[in-house]
């Protein structure tokens, strides 16, 4: 008698999707949910163009050979807007996932632009100052070659690995060749003394205080999730403390009263139950490098489980793709932020969401940045400063309601809070003003598709449909489709 063959079966084995194809599915899946033409759907998720480069740079005696890339996702707007980072992860892939982001980031807030992302595959920390801006000016210089940058084609800004000074570099590179009335719209995010804008550092935590403050503040939102509304008392972790991890939890504590219970960095993770108080931290990691061993405070074993800590509001505001299927069954917190660019990625969402976690997408939530971002290229081609024209006329006038109130009551108020009332409003004011209106009124927009649509299930697909909405008028408008 034969035997029977015995056969094992295989375990299913689970292939995360990379960055790239974690957005793209985020499109599919949302699209899907539309009735736009199918040509049209096509044209608005394909990206345009993608410059990829190579330019060697002397570095001591050597000359180092450096990849770098600029991706520009749509034109159906100009300029086409993103940063440019500075990382050895660096590669196209990247580089056109975070340019198609800003594309639906910049349509969700109605600023005017297409997307676009700039890379350099680099690690700052192995170049000193000179040496990273010879890389940045070289890398300017590859971008003017191509017609890649310019005030009304397209506008770099900060992004991972770089700040305000690379800005100034690339400014001072670009006004040097090329020139020009406007010239100083040519890239955001520089320096206030460089045609800056105040408010521009803090712009992206900003936003991301705002957005989450926006959405916490829905009784029946906070209800599903066991939360009572409003951010006062809430835990709060956070996962990076570069410009948009810092700034997050420092305007959420400042601001909204939040307990900030865990904060993870490159060289680790603390953790403190009754709050870490942001300000005393960053001030500790500036005179020793390093967040661990903050007093009062316990280090975990890995910088990863600042991911997986119990807490109402999770800020992954690091890198893409941190929260994966390999720790999404973990994750405690109640809300997920996504401070940084793609940190969730689209199978580990759809663990996220079967939990009950709420998922405030990333290209919404740190769309605080390009906000500001669009007032500074405003203010580079209007030439003037926000408030210079109005601030005075504005004081005088409150000053002179508050005379004539304290006249006809007979009772007067101290010089402080006369000093309070008839303030004008300077730069700043009026762009964190401009910047939480935006806030307000788009995380509404993606509500009202939200709660209205029994299709939509979750805010990420809100959010794209409020994009895709936006960008289709655009492209119909044009009529190019029937």
């Amino acid at each position: 008698m034969a035997k029977k063959k015995v056969t094992k079966k295989k375990a299913a084995v689970h292939v995360e999707p990379d960055f790239l194809e974690s957005v793209s599915r985020n499109f599919d899946k949302a699209a899907a949910l539309t009735k736009y033409p199918r040509g049209l759907l096509a044209q608005i998720k394909a990206c345009n163009s993608v410059y990829q480069m190579r330019f060697p740079v002397k570095i001591g005696n050597e000359y180092h050979v450096i990849e770098a890339y600029r991706a520009q996702h749509s034109q159906h707007r100009n300029p086409t807007k993103g940063g440019i980072r500075f990382s050895q992860k660096v590669n196209q892939d990247e580089v056109v996932a975070l340019a198609t982001l800003m594309t639906y980031k910049c349509a969700i807030v109605d600023v005017p632009f297409g997307g676009a992302k700039g890379g350099v595959k680099i690690s700052p920390r192995a170049y000193n100052p000179e040496q990273l801006e010879r890389i940045t000016r070289r890398y300017t210089m590859e971008l003017i070659r191509k017609n890649f940058i310019g005030p009304g084609i397209d506008v770099p800004a900060p992004d991972y690995g770089t700040g305000g000074r690379e800005m100034a570099w690339i400014l001072d590179t670009y006004s040097t060749i090329k020139g020009g009335l406007n010239a100083a719209g040519c890239v955001t995010g520089k320096p206030v003394s460089q045609h800056g804008i105040r408010g521009r550092t803090e712009a992206t935590g900003r936003g991301v205080y705002y957005g989450i403050r926006e959405f916490c503040s829905n009784a029946d939102d906070m209800k599903k999730l066991g939360l009572t509304p409003g951010m006062a008392g809430k835990t709060m972790a956070i996962q990076g403390l570069g410009n948009v991890g810092s700034h997050t939890g420092l305007i959420s504590q400042n601001e909204g009263d939040v307990k900030i219970v865990c904060v993870a960095e490159y060289e680790g993770a603390i953790y403190k139950e009754d709050g870490i108080d942001m300000a005393k931290l960053l001030k500790y990691r500036k005179q020793r490098g390093t967040i661990l061993k903050y007093p009062g405070s316990t280090t975990l074993k890995s910088r990863k489980d600042v991911l997986t800590v119990k807490c109402d509001i999770l800020v992954p505001a690091a890198l893409e793709n941190q929260i994966n299927m390999s720790n999404a069954h973990k994750v405690k917190a109640k809300i997920v932020a996504e401070a940084a660019n793609g940190p969730v990625t689209s199978a580990a969402e759809d663990v996220l969401l079967k939990k009950g976690i709420v998922v405030i997408p990333d290209m919404y939530i740190n769309a605080g940045g390009v906000t500001v971002s669009y007032f500074e290229w405003l203010k580079n081609l209007s030439h003037m400063r926000f408030g210079r024209m109005e601030k005075r006329f504005d004081q005088n006038t409150y000053h002179n309601i508050v005379n004539m109130v304290e006249k006809v009551t007979g009772k007067s108020i101290t010089k402080k809070e006369k000093g309070m009332i008839v303030r004008g409003a300077d730069e700043v004011d009026l762009v964190r003003s401009g910047l939480e209106e935006t806030m307000v009124t788009s995380f509404n927009q993606i509500r009202e598709i939200h709660k209205r649509r029994k299709s939509v299930k979750d805010l990420r697909s809100a959010a794209f449909i409020s994009a895709l909405d936006k960008i289709s008028s655009d492209y119909l408008a044009l009529g190019i489709f029937p």
